[in-house]
């Protein structure tokens, strides 16, 4: 096929995108009688599609990834001279960019040491998984290798990660899943399980975890892993107290506190990592999607020296981590979160997420006063989620058809948001934004007045 008709003819692009491109996530029953959307240039919170139509993006590509927006080209060109000098080798040698961003990573996160590459974050958390498992079989007699996950909670999409799946709906049909994942209540305040609010609900959340820990057995529990704020299960953050008690619960049975930043690292709610809003010292952390910005595929598993170190043993010929991600020994990952690093600190991004992210949730606010639909308002920096109801009284959700019509009028208007879908049986009811960090007070406002306009067509 002659490739210069892709160039010059969007037509040919989007038919061989329909006769052949398998998209995440979508119903392919839709492409028989509408054509799939092309995205072909961004630049800052402006996409562009092959037909020409503008948008402003408020999810920084979809899944929360874009931190530092489109089109840096400072980025592309790190990229481009890092594979052109070195692009590959397997993660068993090292690269200079390899060695230089973690450096600069684990200055940002005081009480962690190494650095352990791999593309994904669904493949970070399964490392992670597999550190827990193999430490179990090392240290304990392979007895604490339980792994706790919390309702709500998204930590992949492969076999191992949904197992630790808090969100029913993305599991569904493809079970049966790895044993020995234990799963906790959730801690949205908004659905309180008792009715108790504030720090009295922060403790009872918590010690909910205890009771799992109490009733599976201490010795059997290896990990607990968790989102900071909880992204795809509806933007919780978690009520004040909290994270203390779950940071003392781990502590005194010896279980490894690992959480998954894939969404709220670098930058999204303010500081560099979710779990730095709160106080907390992880042993393990992961993340993926803001890294590098999406510019190039790269996740961490990070982790302190103590479980490092758990794996020096040169005694036992299979007590090394014997693991390995291929393309984890990319250049082009390093090379572009360094610059994506970069460029959040000289632009203050981490700043910037920390204003406007009051901003957007002041429109959110102000759009739940105009309208009785949003039944609450919640985030942390550029991540902010609108719950829908019915009935604010009863809490009962709005419809999951209602709101996928909400983000469909949006993107009408040319404005990109999203929504949690097919995740949390009954309970797919809340508007997530989660722009670049580079968003300004009239990005949002734009947002919003879209929101605004399209709950009203919708709703009423």
């Amino acid at each position: 096929m002659d490739t210069l008709n892709f160039a010059n003819d969007p037509g040919t692009v989007i038919e061989a995108d329909r006769a052949h491109v398998w998209h995440h996530l979508s119903q392919h029953k839709q492409y028989e009688t509408i054509d799939p959307r092309i995205i072909v240039e961004g630049k800052g919170l402006r996409l562009w599609d092959i037909k020409g139509k503008e948008h402003v993006d408020a999810v920084s590509g979809g899944v929360w990834t874009v931190n530092v927006g489109y089109g840096r080209e400072r980025i592309g060109k790190a990229i481009s001279d890092a594979v052109t000098k070195m692009c590959f080798f397997g993660g068993s040698l090292g690269t200079i960019p390899g060695a230089q961003f973690a450096e600069m990573l684990i200055d940002k996160m005081p009480g962690l040491d190494r650095v352990y590459y791999a593309n994904s974050g669904s493949e970070a958390n399964e490392k992670a998984f597999k550190m827990v498992r193999q430490i179990s079989h090392k240290h304990y007699g392979g007895k604490k290798q339980k792994i706790l996950y919390r309702e709500r909670d998204y930590h992949g999409s492969t076999l191992a990660t949904m197992s630790a799946g808090g969100q029913d709906e993305r599991n569904a049909q493809y079970g049966p899943f790895a044993p020995g994942f234990v799963r906790v209540p959730h801690c949205l305040e908004y659905r309180s399980q008792d009715g108790s609010v504030g720090e009295e609900y922060g403790a009872k959340a918590a010690q909910a975890i205890e009771d799992v820990i109490l009733a599976e057995g201490a010795d059997t529990i290896g990990a607990l892993c968790l989102e900071p704020i909880t992204a795809g299960g509806g933007i919780i953050v978690p009520p004040k107290g909290y994270w203390d008690r779950v940071q003392e619960i781990c502590k005194k049975y010896d279980i490894l506190l690992h959480i998954d930043e894939v969404v709220c690292g670098i930058g999204r709610t303010g500081t560099w990592f979710g779990y730095q809003q709160f106080g907390v010292q992880p042993d393990i952390v992961t993340m993926a999607k803001g890294v590098a910005s999406g510019y190039a595929a790269i996740s961490c598993c990070v982790t302190t020296n103590r479980v490092f170190d758990m794996f020096k043993d040169d005694t036992d010929p299979l007590g090394y981590f014997r693991d390995i991600s291929t393309f984890g020994g990319c250049t082009g990952g390093p090379a572009a979160a360094i610059e994506n690093m970069k460029i959040i600190e000289e632009e203050d991004l981490r700043g910037n997420s920390a204003v406007m992210g009051e901003h957007l949730k002041g429109n959110l606010q102000a759009l739940m006063e105009k309208h009785k639909w949003i039944g609450d308002v919640r985030g942390m920096g550029l991540f902010a989620g609108a719950e829908l109801v019915q009935d604010r009284a009863t809490k009962e959700p709005v419809s999951e058809k209602h709101v996928g019509a909400i983000v469909a009028d949006c993107m009408a208007q040319g404005v990109i948001i999203g929504a949690t879908n097919r995740s949390v049986p009954g309970y797919n009811n809340t508007l997530v934004f989660a722009p670049s960090l580079i968003a300004t007070a009239d990005d949002l406002d734009h947002i919003t007045s879209a929101v605004d306009a399209a709950i009203t067509r919708v709703l009423g």
